[in-house]
């Protein structure tokens, strides 16, 4: 379960002066499609109202057996609980990530509790990258680049950029927007956790989670 592999991300919640808590949140997170390849690429810094408490955090996972990759932006414990519902959509749709996605979303903006979750997603499988939100958002972008997170605009533009005008594959693309968004955001580090899902990796049957 997404909750078990996430055992290194620090959740907590402390107090500041004036009695607002502070919440710990996660920064950006890119996903790039070229061809037949998907790469999602997420930072390693956790944020704790203004101070660092975490830089090696992972806030990129793969998902049903390699076949969908998920990152988060946003509060850590309202993503792992939404991340945990995804998971559900999954295995009920046979893996079939829009669907699953247009079922969580549907959810999160209904239900009393999950629509007060403060996060943002992106979820991919090879054929697709869809950002969802607690509006009712299921974007799917149209140049194969998006982002999400407080460092978002300078990956994206970077990685529209190093798409437009290069030849890179989309791993070293996501690699190098992410390291230009490290040096420009100060919510964001340098210390990367990318992931890539291929035809190859969607080719195998999907498996529900108690059969993993």
């Amino acid at each position: 379960m997404w909750r078990e592999a996430t055992k290194d991300i620090e959740i907590g919640m402390a107090i500041s002066s004036d009695g607002t808590p502070i919440r710990a949140h996660g920064t950006t997170i890119l996903a790039v499609k070229r061809g037949d390849t998907v790469t999602m690429a997420g930072d390693g810094q956790i944020t704790f109202g203004d101070m660092v408490m975490k830089g090696h955090a992972r806030k990129v996972r793969s998902l049903a057996d390699g076949r969908v990759l998920a990152g988060f932006a946003g509060a850590v414990a309202d993503a792992l609980t939404l991340f945990e519902k995804f998971e559900t959509q999954l295995d009920a749709f046979n893996g079939n990530l829009r669907k699953a996605a247009v079922e969580l979303t549907k959810e999160w903006r209904t239900d009393r509790y999950l629509r007060r979750l403060e996060a943002q997603l992106l979820v991919a499988d090879v054929d697709q990258i869809l950002l969802l939100s607690g509006e009712g958002d299921v974007i799917e972008p149209d140049a194969g680049v998006i982002s999400i997170g407080s460092g978002g605009p300078y990956a994206l533009s970077a990685a529209q950029a190093l798409m437009d005008e290069t030849p890179l594959s989309a791993r070293e693309i996501a690699e190098k927007a992410m390291h230009i968004a490290a040096h420009l955001c100060i919510y964001t580090n340098d210390d990367l956790t990318v992931l890539t899902v291929t035809k190859d990796d969607a080719a195998a049957p999907y498996r529900r989670r108690a059969l993993r």
